[in-house]
């Protein structure tokens, strides 16, 4: 049904393309749970040296588990716990080169070693966090912070329907 051409160049165009398919999964699309998985999915796809992508919903206190790519994962995880309660608690993107050195890391997958955690903030109300996980130590850096940024700045009003 879609096909996408992704470069396989720069990480620059690498995160241009993405963005341009993400938006046009979910351009048109109103459920925040479908937009969601789509999104997962693309980026488990061509994000290269992942082997989790996915979303903690921000439900009541907490963050609860969305749509993901990967082996299971924790269902709860409390603001201001592990690497996505400290994105959710402090509304930063967090890169952790470590996650074995990351004081109250939860390990859903004891084969991650890198992390990537992107707030998903919506006019001013948290709404969940992005995901990523990789079994490479120090995998992602400041660009790959920086385009995960914009694709959940693009995706965050498509899915702000789906807390309660």
């Amino acid at each position: 049904m879609y096909h996408f051409d992704i470069a396989a160049g720069s990480k620059a165009e690498l995160y241009h393309d993405l963005y341009a398919a993400l938006d046009a999964l979910t351009a048109d699309e109103p459920d925040a749970i479908a937009n969601m998985a789509n999104a997962a999915a693309l980026i488990g796809q061509y994000l290269p040296d992942l082997n989790w992508s996915g979303f903690y919903r921000m439900v009541g206190d907490g963050l609860v588990l969305g749509p993901f790519q990967g082996k299971a994962a924790c269902i709860r995880i409390a603001v201001g716990t592990g690497v996505c309660g400290t994105a959710a608690a402090t509304r930063q993107t967090q890169r952790v080169d470590d996650v074995h050195a990351f004081p109250g890391h939860i390990a859903c997958d004891a084969a991650s070693a890198s992390e990537l955690v992107v707030p998903i903030v919506h006019e001013d109300r948290l709404i969940g966090v992005l995901d990523l996980d990789s079994p490479s130590p120090g995998r992602f850096d400041e660009d790959d912070a920086a385009g995960c940024e914009r694709l959940m700045a693009l995706l965050a009003p498509r899915i702000a329907a789906v807390t309660g």
